[in-house]
């Protein structure tokens, strides 16, 4: 059984499909077909049912694929840590992030410290988040709402207060705070369903006897202010989120709690560079200073 044979069973198994995979990898396909079939008579029994170009793993092949998975995720980790030891300051940062909104501040402090440091990172949703930190593809995930899971530690660094966004001249402009229920009757502004901060705005409404009347559903949450300041329609936005430069008056719910949580997220098992170690310091310290600032505001 060789190495290569492996790296090309699981980027079948997860694709499920030869062109695709093939693709991926930047093989041909008849070159990944023979390596596959190679892998299966070398164990002895087929991993796949195959229709077409099309590969569903079978009860052989999902058996096999958990200590593929385990025994390359090992040798990775080996690899990352001999990376480390020998040149600190030369790897790869992986990050993903399904909340973006204080992470240009972020990444600036981090590349002071670290100026020769390469990063990467993707905004995804917390479904393909999870996929990539338990494949080993990433380092630290920053993550609304906090995630738990048995191989994942959640470390929650921020409650970020979820705040009502209205634009100036509108009649709750010059309040400083409102009640939820006083907000019945408005037009909303927001992201889609399935969004987190969409999800808990739309529980709290409820809960005080209203379902908010949606003029707009994006998926975009950066453009929900600069339709708040046209006038579109009033939006909850969080206080991370907030832009001082537009001309929006944000006010704070007063009867409910409305408060997401942001949490640094990594794999109990996955090695942790020096690099990796100093972001989450990056992280902790910059988000412990803005509820100092939070607290000497209220």
């Amino acid at each position: 059984m060789e190495l290569l044979q492996l790296h090309y069973f699981l980027a079948v198994a997860r694709l499920e499909h030869v062109t695709e995979a093939a693709r991926s990898l930047h093989v041909t396909q008849s070159s990944l077909s023979k390596t596959i079939q190679r892998l299966e008579e070398d164990l002895g029994v087929p991993l796949f049912d195959r229709t077409g170009r099309k590969l569903r793993l079978n009860e052989f092949g999902n058996r096999f694929l958990q200590r593929a998975e385990r025994a390359l995720f090992e040798l990775e980790q080996g690899q990352q840590e001999l990376k480390d030891l020998s040149g600190p300051e030369h790897g790869t940062l992986e990050l993903a992030v399904t909340t973006a909104s204080r992470l240009p501040q972020i990444l600036s402090i981090f590349r002071q410290k670290h100026p020769h440091l390469h990063f990467h990172v993707q905004m995804l949703t917390t479904d393909e988040m999870l996929v990539r930190l338990h494949r080993g593809e990433v380092d630290f995930c920053l993550s609304s709402p906090p995630v738990k899971s048995d191989e994942i530690h959640c470390e929650t660094v921020y409650a970020d207060p979820i705040l009502v966004a209205v634009p100036h001249g509108h009649r709750l402009a010059n309040r400083h705070s409102v009640p939820l229920s006083e907000l019945k009757d408005e037009w909303f502004i927001g992201v889609k369903k399935g969004y987190a901060t969409r999800d808990l705005v739309d529980a709290r409404c409820r809960s005080v006897g209203f379902v908010p009347n949606y003029v707009y559903e994006g998926d975009e949450p950066a453009r929900l202010s600069s339709l708040v300041e046209a006038g579109i329609g009033i939006g909850f936005i969080p206080g991370t989120a907030k832009n001082p430069r537009e001309r929006i008056s944000y006010l704070r719910v007063e009867d409910v709690q409305l408060v997401r949580e942001i949490a640094l997220l990594s794999h109990k098992n996955r090695y942790i560079s020096r690099a990796a170690h100093d972001f989450r310091e990056v992280v902790v310290e910059y988000f412990a200073t803005l509820s100092l600032e939070d607290q000497h505001q209220t």
